[in-house]
């Protein structure tokens, strides 16, 4: 079978590193990734870009060009106060283009928008969301909008899926690959649907496979070992907020010298002596 792959943040780091250092410039794979967002749903309505201030704020400048020409003109709101480089391009294109801009700090709230896209934070953000990224986080979950989060949800950890503050997406469009910490830790309660947008980035190393969840049964049962992630957590002695989780479910399945699946509500894991997977009910 010829599986997704579902790969760590390092991992994806270097391999859109690699890509650039290859030949494809960093402006036109954040247009890609802008793309690639666009394509995932049917954008209707009143919508407002949420940036912040790094490549994932980038990804929303460059969707925000790729609405206007499409006859959509979006709302931005900045956080974090800074640009990164190819982000700056975006934003002043797109300002140029006319799109329309409001401070966050001067509203109360995001109500009356039909989308929000959420670009405040990427797949390498760690620790404690604070400031006003963290009061952006809070404007747009009470938004009552559909919200869209671009490569991941802000405020969750791209390995482990752990995120004290995150955004609630109706919607995540992952970039380049899926990343383990979307069907861990917290993901599976705040990602409603999950969706890949492949922008042509070769992945450098083969570490996970994404596996549509209509395929888990094929572990479960057949001597395999069934545990719910906190019973896993207890038996390996790992911590949820360690990186760690793929590598202690292989070396549990080749110990146990059998498949291991990892399950709990709507996403699972297996350990398949030579394999981890990664599964969900609620990605494509």
């Amino acid at each position: 079978m010829n599986l997704p792959k579902v790969v760590s943040v390092r991992n994806m780091r270097e391999s859109d590193a690699a890509a650039i250092a290859g030949g494809i410039p960093s402006k036109e794979l954040m247009l890609r990734a802008a793309r690639g967002i666009f394509e995932a749903l049917t954008f209707v309505g009143r919508v407002a870009i949420v940036a912040g201030p790094g490549n994932n704020g980038g990804d929303g400048y460059a969707l925000a060009c790729v609405l206007l020409e499409n006859n959509i003109t979006p709302v931005i709101y900045r956080a974090g106060g800074r640009f990164s480089e190819d982000g700056l391009y975006y934003y002043e294109k797109a300002i140029g283009m006319g799109c329309e801009e409001e401070s966050l700090s001067a509203v109360t709230d995001l109500n009356g928008y039909d989308i929000i896209v959420d670009c405040l934070l990427g797949t390498g953000f760690m620790g404690e969301v604070r400031g006003d990224l963290r009061e952006a986080i809070d404007k747009i979950n009470s938004s009552g909008a559909f919200i869209v989060s671009a490569d991941i949800n802000s405020g969750l950890n791209g390995d482990t899926g752990l995120g004290e503050n995150a955004v609630h997406s109706d919607l995540t469009v992952s970039i380049g690959s899926y990343k383990t910490g979307m069907f861990l830790g917290d993901a599976p309660g705040l990602i409603d649907k999950l969706r890949n947008a492949d922008i042509g980035i070769e992945i450098l190393r083969d570490e996970y496979y994404f596996l549509d969840s209509s395929m888990l049964y094929m572990f479960e049962g057949y001597n395999s070992l069934s545990l719910s992630f906190e019973d896993f957590y207890e038996k390996t002695g790992l911590s949820p907020d360690s990186a760690g989780f793929a590598d202690a479910l292989l070396e549990l399945s080749r110990a146990e010298s059998r498949p291991v699946v990892v399950k709990s509500g709507s996403s699972a894991a297996v350990g398949d002596l030579n394999y981890i997977y990664f599964c969900a009910e609620y990605a494509d």
